[in-house]
């Protein structure tokens, strides 16, 4: 986990002039800091397919389950074109090793999330790029976002450590490993994936129990499904105070008093959004080493992502 994260993206977002009016949308953010840990892999799905830039907009027409990639004014169908290439061009990404892909939102092309797409009367925002929709079907599980939504710092935290724990699980996969192999990397992301959703942790839980009786393969896409379908779900307050809880009943014969009342504390704290989630989570991770406690040690939800991404610093 020390190289770069192989994370694809739209062009445009990382200062490259190839939208149809000669600009860009350089983000600073993802170029300044992301950039530090992710390795871009740019896609843009238009010049790639062959237009020119400039170039004429386009927009998305007709049913938005199957939509019509269309120019505003010549009205030049580019369906075919576009999806063509797209089928090319993702099924070449599937050697690139790819942990996430960030989208440019509003984009015929690659807007993940609420593109227009016109029809009679007005644009109904419920459509989705024609390269993010294939994406989306060859890459199942694949963490995936757009520019704007991660100004959000909820929607942001959730999507960066989606990818790192899909990293890890590729990492994992690399090391052709068995079920001994599975059973100690479900252990390590326990609290994690309960942070984000019970209900598939106790899924993948009763999977890894009965993995004995699966066959090699079919375990470890199951395991692979249900751990990014958990992932995908927000962890909320509510939930990560849950985990904090049951990572503090862990040292109640150790702790004073006074240290389980200071602990107590932070964590209402946390809870009622008064203090960021780094507070009560740093105050555990001092005890996890005070008292040498090996699992909880090992445990990926205590730093899920590289601290200098500060994702536990809002509240």
């Amino acid at each position: 986990m020390n190289d770069q994260i192989a994370v694809g993206i739209s062009s445009c977002l990382l200062g490259e002039k190839v939208r149809y009016d000669g600009g860009h949308r350089h983000d600073r953010y993802i170029t300044g800091t992301l950039g530090k840990f992710f390795r871009f892999l740019p896609v843009c799905p238009e010049v790639e397919c062959g237009m020119p830039v400039p170039r004429e907009a386009m927009r998305l027409e007709g049913n938005p389950a199957t939509p019509r990639l269309v120019t505003v004014k010549s009205r030049q169908d580019k369906t075919e074109q576009m999806r063509s290439f797209c089928r090319e061009r993702v099924a070449a990404l599937k050697g690139e090793g790819l942990c996430g892909f960030i989208f440019k939102k509003n984009s015929p092309s690659s807007g993940l999330h609420r593109v227009k797409v016109y029809n009679s009367g007005m644009p109904a925002k419920n459509g989705r790029g024609l390269f993010a929709a294939e994406v989306v079907r060859q890459f199942p599980f694949l963490p995936v976002e757009e520019e704007g939504r991660l100004c959000d710092p909820v929607l942001r935290e959730n999507f960066i450590e989606r990818v790192f724990t899909y990293a890890r699980w590729k990492a994992f996969l690399a090391g052709e490993p068995g079920l001994g192999d599975l059973v100690g990397f479900h252990t390590a992301h326990k609290l994690l994936v309960m942070a984000h959703s019970p209900t598939l942790y106790r899924e993948l839980g009763a999977l890894v129990g009965n993995g004995k009786n699966l066959k090699k393969a079919e375990l470890f896409q199951r395991y692979e499904e249900l751990l990014m379908m958990a992932m995908a779900l927000i962890a909320t307050v509510k939930k990560h105070t849950n985990v904090l809880m049951h990572i503090m009943g862990y040292f109640k014969t150790v702790l004073s008093r006074e240290e389980k009342e200071e602990l107590l504390e932070l964590i209402r704290q946390y809870h009622d959004r008064l203090v960021p989630q780094i507070v009560p989570v740093t105050m555990l991770k001092h005890y996890c080493l005070k008292f040498d406690d090996q699992y909880l040690n090992g445990q990926i939800y205590l730093s899920p992502h590289p601290t200098e991404l500060a994702l536990r610093n809002h509240v």
